[in-house]
């Protein structure tokens, strides 16, 4: 049997590439996705600096083309058995809750249908074989009103209940679904990096940050032990 592939998909420095090396020492191949090849020399080099075997693939998961292709060229690489999927939501301009309309609404739902050809495209493998799993990465607002955010917080409530659906429905089958509901800057990512260079602009980030390696140990623990569909990292307070 060939060793099965962690897809990481919309790798960044933070979480994306703590959970491929998390993943890679558990004994995966690991296969990073993100939009841009800029940074793919750097993180193969640190992932093999970890004895980890891994791939690079450049894709924007907004392209229904490109990601397919992707995936499928992973696939060649042997079966994949665990696909996670983290990158951020591409709405930039925030409407406030009380002025959305729908065309606005359904714009922030281009980060959820990703996720649903990510999951279409593994889980027949995984199905079949009963075995494997998928992780997804969502925000604070699916479990806390937080106004602010918009047609974001549609989104990512969406997201959400995907994820601890899919869990539900594949209980019994040997595959697991689960998510990360993170409240709080996750260091080394690039948002963290934005905030604490301008923290006039942004505020202080100390004590709203979180730890990516800790993170993806619990999302290990998670699809290891398979009792638990969602972890919430919350640094914000209520």
């Amino acid at each position: 049997m060939s060793t099965p592939v962690a897809a990481i998909i919309g790798v960044g420095p933070g979480l994306g590439m703590s959970m491929a090396r998390r993943f890679g020492r558990a004994g995966f191949r690991v296969a990073v996705v993100s939009r841009s090849a800029d940074r793919h020399p750097g993180y193969l080099a640190d992932l093999a600096s970890h004895g980890i075997a891994a791939t690079a693939h450049t894709a924007d998961v907004t392209d229904p083309a490109r990601l397919a292709a992707v995936l499928d060229d992973i696939a060649q690489t042997g079966d994949i058995g665990f696909a996670y999927y983290g990158p951020g939501p591409t709405t930039q301009d925030i409407v406030p809750i009380t002025d959305l309309d729908i065309p606005t609404a359904q714009s922030a739902f281009d980060w959820v249908w990703p996720a649903v050809r990510v999951a279409g495209t593994v889980l027949p493998g995984m199905l079949e074989r009963g075995s494997g799993g998928l992780m997804f990465a969502g925000g604070l607002s699916s479990v806390r009103p937080m106004p602010m955010l918009g047609q974001l917080a549609l989104a990512a409530a969406a997201l959400r209940n995907y994820a601890l659906t899919l869990h539900a429905a594949m209980a019994e089958r040997g595959v697991y679904a689960g998510t990360l509901t993170i409240g709080g800057l996750v260091e080394r990512g690039d948002i963290h990096a934005m905030v604490t260079a301008d923290p006039a602009k942004y505020g202080v980030a100390e004590g709203h940050t979180l730890d990516p390696d800790s993170i993806a140990d619990t999302a290990w623990e998670m699809y290891a032990s398979r009792t638990r569909a969602e972890a919430v990292f919350d640094v914000l307070g209520g």
